[in-house]
């Protein structure tokens, strides 16, 4: 089960910002693991080249490169590289974005029009670049990474990430059934509270850099009394792409150890 060997994935935004197991980094590990072969971007190269080195070291065939995923030069690009190199694209992953705090009033309109930009322009250009290449392969299956910030509000003020990843979701949705005759399918993972290499940047931006005291509260919010961990978005994203799920698209799988749930 959940075999990908003969597959080609490619996972935008497959680095961390610090050493550790990120969502985009322990995807593309478990697709490799999987049989995938993983071609990796990431805005910073050494990210992205440790985790090529990570799948390499265990085995797997990878090839990765430095991407700005906002632009739409550089992710043609990619796209064009991937197929050289692997010949095909049967696995997309969108798992690019950042959070920002700010409500209305004060967040500055250059901060709101940038998160739009990394967390929804980003994956509809990764849909834009490679769907045309799903089509003519005959099907495909694409993941976009969004947030529960999509789905309720958590406790941040994080207006533009927010409503950035209600609109992941939505556009998830509507993608999913445009493309949904030509075996494309499209789903979201939408990850909860996670202890991921992003926790101490998240912790200078909304907790004045009181890293353990944020990590305590995020627990406490979670019904499980524990954040997930990167392992957690990967797994769910393995099952969205593996042939497992062939008659799942136009969805999402909420990975949140139940915060939705106890938010409604």
């Amino acid at each position: 089960m959940l075999d990908l060997n003969g597959k080609v994935a490619l996972v935008m935004g497959c680095g961390a910002v610090a050493d550790g197991w990120g969502n985009g980094r322990a995807t593309a590990v478990l697709l490799a693991r999987r049989g995938a072969k993983v071609f990796g971007t990431d805005v910073v190269a050494a990210s992205a080249e440790e985790t090529r080195r990570l799948i390499t070291q265990e085995g797997g065939e990878s090839q990765v490169m430095q991407c700005d995923a906002t632009q739409s030069i550089q992710v043609e690009q990619v796209v064009d590289a991937c197929l050289q190199r692997f010949g095909c694209i049967d696995i997309l992953v969108n798992n690019v974005g950042v959070s920002q705090p700010g409500g209305p009033v004060d967040m500055d309109e250059a901060v709101w029009d940038a998160q739009m930009q990394v967390n929804l322009k980003s994956a509809f250009l990764g849909c834009k670049y490679v769907i045309p290449h799903m089509r003519t392969q005959g099907g495909g299956a694409i993941v976009n990474v969004a947030s529960v910030a999509g789905l309720r509000y958590i406790g941040k003020p994080q207006v533009a990430y927010a409503a950035a990843k209600a609109g992941l979701l939505h556009f998830t949705h509507t993608s999913a059934v445009i493309h949904a005759p030509e075996g494309i399918r499209m789903n979201c993972v939408v990850p909860g509270l996670m202890h991921t290499p992003l926790i101490e940047g998240l912790a200078a931006k909304y907790a004045k850099g009181d890293t353990q005291g944020f990590i305590e509260h995020r627990n406490n919010q979670v019904p499980m009394k524990h954040m997930g961990t990167g392992w957690d978005t990967a797994n769910a994203v393995l099952f969205l792409v593996s042939d497992e799920s062939r008659y799942v698209t136009g969805t999402e799988i909420v990975v949140d150890g139940g915060l939705v749930a106890a938010t409604r």
